[in-house]
């Protein structure tokens, strides 16, 4: 059967609800990864201080894009990791290359964001 280029991109509220519901199913999952959990409970504790120390509209778009950014950036690596595992089992060099360079990246945007935190926070003190 031969689909058009206008049958694709018509609106279907059924297939936007389904994109939904699986992204809903990536956050569930997400959860169940301990660094995310990790990852999560530190965005919370820094929101809080967020409110307690009285953050400005900027300042909180920043705070919340970081927090946004390590996560999602986690879920990445989460991704890269379970299908690395999916295609082999035995030790491979460039497998593990693949899983320490998603790791890498998470360091190095984790570590962005402490300093991130570091310039919203020091000046309240």
């Amino acid at each position: 059967m031969r689909m058009d280029l206008k049958d694709n991109q018509t609106f279907n509220a059924k297939r936007l609800f389904s994109s939904f519901r699986f992204a809903g199913n990536g956050l569930k999952l997400a959860l169940l990864e301990p660094n995310i959990r990790v990852h999560a409970a530190a965005g919370i504790f820094v929101s809080a201080a967020g409110f307690i120390f009285g953050l400005t509209r900027i300042e909180w778009c920043v705070l919340l894009l970081t927090i946004a950014c390590v996560i999602a950036l986690e879920m990445v690596n989460t991704a890269i990791e379970k299908t690395v595992d999916l295609v082999t089992e035995e030790y491979r060099p460039l497998a593990k290359m693949a899983k320490d360079l998603a790791a890498g990246a998470v360091l190095i945007f984790a570590c962005a964001a402490i300093i991130i935190g570091c310039i919203l926070f020091i000046p309240k003190f």
